[in-house]
């Protein structure tokens, strides 16, 4: 226990984080049923990248020394953290270097560019990923940032912990998407170290559940890439969780749930319709899992974490014109 981010860590990251990301409000998403509990949700899709790995990103890149950064930063990433990479190396004033799978959304990769970063494409497994973004931080002395096996990126993540606890005190159940384990294990962090009570329930698509399947064995269990690509979530294709989030999964976390396709896709129809929010499948998962998991005649407040919103625009407005 002694390894697991703690709450000052939070609050540091809070302080750190103080006029870099935006402080997402809650939105009032109206409720499936007269009978349902209520849902509010926390929409990191509104941050300058379009997710909440802003705030990790950011956390970890500041809190590496100066004469380590000096040659730059290096990230490997599916999409979302290497914007925000990108993006806190520029605030910075530090040249970011990014590994990313050749099968990445333009919409992300153009954003990369657009903030000054270079970009390294390889083939689409964590592997390739891992390999080349750490033999290069070797070749050119750059500092590694990991998009979620740090405890800075996870304190960073979890002052959306923080912020939920002080927006809705009587939050009951918080809803959050599982990648690599970095999102849920500081929201998960920050939120059991003052309320014990608030259970926390990560969220994955069917097609990329490794996490719940490690959850429940008790250990790491990675999937073949060729499983969770089938899922149109891309930023949730992680093959395996986090060492330091796994720990911090098996402390903090109450359960892990799964969505299927469709679910995630009617997730984002919803979202657009009634909150007027953009949410990419990832981001949508956790609204999805209100939609299709909680019992109409439950209880409490339940917020969901939309984590971004940086959806491919063709692929956006195919899922919204199934639906219409």
């Amino acid at each position: 226990m002694s390894d697991l981010v703690t709450l000052e860590e939070i609050e540091d990251a809070a302080r750190e984080l103080d006029g870099i990301i935006l402080r997402t409000p809650l939105v009032t998403f109206s409720a499936k049923s007269p009978s349902a509990p209520s849902l509010q949700l926390k929409p990191e899709s509104l941050q300058p990248v379009g997710s909440f790995k802003l705030r990790g990103a950011y956390t970890a890149i500041s809190n590496i020394p100066e004469t380590d950064r000096k040659n730059g930063v290096i990230a490997h990433s599916s999409g979302n953290h290497a914007q925000a990479v990108a993006y806190a190396a520029k605030v910075l004033g530090v040249p970011a270097v990014l590994v990313v799978p050749n099968t990445i959304p333009a919409i992300k990769a153009d954003a990369c560019r657009l903030l000054g970063a270079e970009i390294v494409f390889v083939e689409p497994t964590i592997e390739a990923r891992v390999e080349t973004a750490e033999r290069l931080a070797v070749a050119h002395d750059y500092a590694l940032v990991s998009p979620f096996d740090d405890r800075h990126v996870i304190a960073g993540q979890g002052t959306i912990g923080l912020e939920i606890l002080e927006d809705a005190p009587d939050v009951s159940t918080v809803l959050v998407p599982i990648s690599g384990g970095g999102l849920v294990s500081g929201i998960a962090a920050a939120i059991k170290a003052k309320r014990s009570d608030v259970r926390v329930i990560g969220v994955e698509p069917e097609f990329a559940a490794d996490a719940r399947a490690s959850f429940r064995a008790g250990r790491r269990i990675a999937w073949p890439s060729a499983d969770t690509h089938r899922t149109i979530a891309d930023s949730l294709r992680v093959e395996c969780v986090g060492e330091l989030p796994f720990e911090h999964l098996r402390a903090y976390v109450d359960d892990i749930v799964t969505v299927s396709e469709e679910e995630i896709a009617d997730a984002m129809r919803q979202l657009a319709q009634r909150a007027r929010l953009v949410a990419e499948p990832g981001g949508a998962v956790a609204t999805a899992a209100y939609l299709s998991r909680v019992d109409a005649g439950g209880r409490g407040r339940f917020v969901a974490v939309v984590s971004g919103g940086n959806a491919d625009p063709a692929m956006y407005a195919e899922i919204l014109r199934q639906g219409a």
